[in-house]
């Protein structure tokens, strides 16, 4: 797990200013008679032992703790369809590799059409995808789901071929009979943009396999090919 280096920079005024506070209030208590320049002297620490919390509990706000990380439990892979034309192998192999590099991705598998197209990062012993709840509504709708903190999604379990640690997870439509699932190793971590990208990229890929599959004979799959 890893550790936020700013945390302890966001909490030194919480820390500052709360033992300032201590030490004014015990000198207040133990002076036996207090004087007008001690009670000026008192006034002005108070105010900024109260500046200095202030600014620590917007500091909190505006630098928000990033979310804790995880090691995500399998094995580093890279696996393709090998029945894939090489074109649509180029191009899935280039579309996970940004995704892993340039977001909070750790492993990503591409269903297509009843297959597993694709599944790169760190992989999980199931590799065989049993579309759930979830995937089936991504499917049918057309609408990508995102799960922010797979903890508190009781769905979570249809999604056993992710690493079983995996923090967060978004499922993106591919075309019509595909989507896109991406984990992630830190819940709440994808960005709007992030999610805009992923997007643009799943319509990518979706137009490079409806053209592949046109070309080929389209009413059959990829694996139908002779």
């Amino acid at each position: 797990m890893t550790v936020d280096n700013n945390r302890i920079v966001r909490l030194v005024p919480i820390v500052a200013g709360s033992i300032a506070g201590t030490l004014l209030m015990l000198n207040r208590v133990l002076t036996p008679e207090l004087t007008n320049s001690q009670a000026r002297s008192d006034a002005v620490g108070v105010i900024l032992t109260a500046v200095l919390i202030l600014t620590g509990l917007l500091w909190q706000q505006v630098q928000p703790r990033q979310p804790d990380s995880v090691s995500l439990e399998g094995t580093e892979g890279f696996e393709l369809l090998p029945t894939l034309p090489d074109a649509l192998k180029i191009e899935l192999a280039w579309a996970s590799h940004l995704l892993l590099t340039n977001t909070v991705t750790r492993s990503i598998v591409v269903y297509y059409q009843g297959q597993v197209l694709l599944r790169r990062g760190i992989l999980a012993s199931q590799a065989t995808v049993t579309p759930g709840a979830i995937l089936d509504r991504v499917l049918t709708k057309q609408k990508a789901i995102y799960l922010v903190n797979t903890k508190i999604y009781p769905g979570r379990i249809e999604f056993d071929y992710l690493p079983a640690n995996t923090q967060g997870v978004i499922c993106q439509p591919v075309g019509n009979g595909g989507v896109m699932i991406l984990g992630a190793n830190a819940p709440r971590s994808y960005t709007k943009q992030d999610e805009a990208w992923i997007e643009g990229i799943a319509n990518k890929l979706a137009n490079s396999l409806e053209a592949a599959l046109a070309i080929h004979d389209p009413t059959t799959n990829l694996t139908d090919r002779s």
